[in-house]
């Protein structure tokens, strides 16, 4: 037998009444359960199947994909899933934690922002903001940290102006000729990066910004995962779909 907590990152069909979750554990990494007869109508597994769905659980067996013996309910998460925008935002950032960890590599520090993550967006933080902590923080995992402390050319500690992602970091007024296709960046961009860098969720306040402001954001911050990180995320796409509907 093996316990542990865990949030269910997704969940797939397998056969007519079995489904497959992958689960990402505080101390374990990613680990595929087999959750036998979950889609019958009198599941006991019925209720922890769902996605952002946080519980302990008790399994069996070895190998690559384990067995479900039993399941105690942490945090179901409902809220989320009521809220299509939320649940569009839940189901980007637990793709992008499946799809740059690898099974049975442990992340407890990813695993506790993750359950403060999903806190937080059910409580009506700023969800952009949550998602560009995560954004920054999975690049730091995988060690593409941008250079957002000073100038990445010289390495002055110059007001910054532009941000190259080929470069990887600010480009203060003197070296932002180096890269053509460096994004433009205001004070209060450069100024939120870098908060939201090292911030810790368990103390952030009220974030407010303008939309010129998160619009840069999001472009340096996602131009550098696409530059960086080769991953393709499907919720992404369905996420900028439904922003562009509901703004």
């Amino acid at each position: 037998m093996n316990k542990f907590e865990g949030i269910v990152l997704k969940a797939r069909d397998y056969g007519e009444s079995n489904q497959i979750l992958t689960v990402f554990t505080r101390h374990q990494g990613k680990i595929a359960i087999m959750a036998r007869g979950s889609k019958k109508t009198r599941s006991r597994f019925g209720a922890v199947t769902e996605p952002f769905t946080q519980a302990h659980f008790v399994t069996f067996g070895t190998g690559n994909i384990v067995t479900l013996s039993q399941a105690d309910l942490i945090k179901s998460h409902h809220l989320l899933r009521s809220d299509l925008l939320l649940t569009a935002y839940g189901a980007y950032w637990v793709e992008l934690i499946d799809k740059t960890t690898e099974d049975k590599e442990p992340h407890p520090p990813l695993y506790e922002m993750l359950v403060l993550l999903l806190n937080r967006l059910e409580q009506e933080t700023d969800p952009d903001i949550l998602t560009f902590i995560l954004e920054l923080r999975i690049l730091k995992m995988a060690g593409y940290t941008p250079v957002l402390d000073r100038c990445v050319s010289c390495h002055a500690g110059q007001r910054p102006v532009r941000f190259s992602i080929r470069q990887g970091g600010f480009l203060c007024e003197n070296c932002q000729a180096q890269d053509p296709k460096a994004i433009p960046v205001s004070n209060a961009s450069v100024r939120i990066l870098r908060i939201l860098l090292h911030v810790d969720l368990r103390r952030l306040g009220e974030v407010k910004i303008r939309q010129e402001t998160r619009q840069q954001l999001e472009k340096v911050i996602r131009s550098f995962i696409d530059e960086y990180l080769p991953v393709r995320l499907k919720s992404l796409h369905l996420l900028k779909q439904l922003k562009e509907t509901w703004t």
